[in-house]
């Protein structure tokens, strides 16, 4: 495996591995351990391959139901899928007002959501910590939203550098002009931008806030996470600690 992030799933547009990054205690993200992506469905054969041969073998899928259409090519029988819809679509009071502008392609509304509606995230994270030995892939439609939500807090418990996690967040936006293309629609980026501009933001900006607003860890502890899913997730995530380094430390 190389330390570049971006990864060629044919068919898939948005694929990228979270390790190799600084976290507590001077150790870094494992590379092959979680993986964030667009959505799946879209994978060809030789993408399926791809994400065999990366050592995946755990899919969580964030999608609504509505959105779980065919796949286009087989999955293998050794990748185990876990269906974890993130949205909450069912509160219609909370999505109204969002989906109606920009914001809905935007980090703006991850500290309502996680402050609304932690138990969601926590379901996610748990499905990763328990998830079978081998790589995790989660995945959404885009691999920027609720992908970037749920990546977000996942380096956050690793305790990656918010600067890194802002990084991380941004590598979405140079990848989804294919995605995009390949969809027949216009890059959001602009319109996204220049949402946010008007109101004196970036994307960048919002998640540095929102890592710095937040106490991500018991806002995740209040919506039912676990000691047990919380040390299991550090280690599925980080490498050994160096030697003479220190244990890990929120």
């Amino acid at each position: 495996m190389t330390d570049e992030p971006h990864l060629d799933w044919p068919g898939c547009f948005n694929v990228r591995d979270l390790g190799g990054l600084p976290a507590a205690g001077g150790r870094r993200t494992r590379r092959g351990a979680i993986v964030r992506a667009d959505s799946l469905g879209r994978l060809t054969e030789q993408g399926w391959q791809a994400l065999v041969a990366h050592g995946v073998r755990t899919v969580v899928d964030l999608r609504n139901d509505e959105e779980r259409i065919e796949d286009a090519a087989p999955r293998p029988s050794e990748i185990v899928t876990v269906h974890v819809p993130l949205d909450g679509t069912n509160d219609r009071s909370f999505w109204k007002p969002i989906e109606e502008t920009a914001e809905f392609g935007t980090p703006l509304y991850y500290r309502a959501h996680l402050m609304r509606k932690p138990e969601l995230s926590v379901a996610a994270i748990a499905a990763i910590a328990r998830a079978q030995p081998g790589g995790v892939v989660f995945h959404c439609v885009g691999g920027r939203d609720r992908s970037g939500q749920i990546a977000m807090l996942l380096l956050s418990l690793a305790g990656v550098a918010a600067e890194a996690i802002v990084a991380d967040y941004e590598l979405s936006q140079e990848r989804l002009a294919g995605l995009f293309a390949a969809m027949g629609r216009e890059d959001e980026g602009a319109e996204i931008a220049a949402f946010l501009a008007e109101r004196g933001t970036s994307t960048a900006e919002v998640i540095a806030t929102t890592l710095s607003s937040m106490d991500l860890e018991a806002t995740l502890r209040a919506g039912g996470m676990t000691d047990e899913d919380l040390a299991a997730l550090r280690e599925r995530m980080l490498e050994p600690a160096p030697a003479g380094g220190s244990t890990f430390t929120s």
